[in-house]
């Protein structure tokens, strides 16, 4: 389990190319993804060279890009796709640096918007953060997930980019934990200090 202050030092020193998997604790929810957020984006991708590419599956990129100024994040070190706005009808005003997809069932343009990015922003330290898995397992069968995150996450991890899984921890033994053991080297879980009334 990881709190705050110890989540960034945990990622940085996974080597390259791991797929790891912070499964969110759902009585901290709002918290531990902020918590998320934090480390991922501002502790290691802050890093020189680095780069983050934020796949929307549950949150519309809008709402993730403000999370990440509140959070100092530079833009410049941040790319999004988002695959829910169009289908929440939060499409109004799209962001200069995301890429949009109509549905999350549309795997594999999702594959190709991350290949280009990848390709657009070189870099030695690259993360590309998958929101949520559990959203995804929503839109697409598990078959289908299993297929799509194996080969992403392999060619991802030839490449030495840091893949980041966020999913809700409910309980074990779920198609969607059963996946995640699969797909993932490490599963971390993330739990925000609960604060008092």
């Amino acid at each position: 389990m990881a709190g705050e202050g110890e989540l960034g030092e945990r990622l940085r020193q996974l080597p390259a190319g791991a797929a790891v998997a912070l499964k969110l604790d759902p009585t901290t929810y709002a918290d531990s993804y902020v918590l998320a957020l934090n480390a991922v984006m501002r502790d290691v991708g802050g890093e020189a060279d680095a780069h983050t590419i934020y796949v929307s599956v549950t949150n519309p990129a809008a709402l993730v890009w403000s999370i990440a100024q509140a959070l100092d994040v530079p833009g410049e070190k941040l790319s999004f796709v988002d695959a829910i706005s169009h289908i929440m009808m939060e499409y109004r005003n799209p962001l200069p640096n995301a890429t949009y997809i109509e549905s999350p069932r549309m795997l594999e343009n999702i594959m190709l918007r991350v290949e280009y990015l990848l390709r657009k922003h070189p870099g030695t330290k690259n993360i590309v953060i998958f929101d949520s898995i559990n959203s995804l397992a929503i839109h697409n069968s598990t078959e289908i997930l299993s297929e799509f995150l194996h080969i992403l996450l392999n060619n991802l991890k030839s490449r030495g980019v840091l893949s980041i899984l966020l999913a809700t921890a409910d309980e074990s033994d779920t198609p969607i934990d059963r996946l995640l053991t699969l797909v993932s080297d490490e599963t971390i879980i993330v739990r925000a200090r609960e604060t008092s009334q």
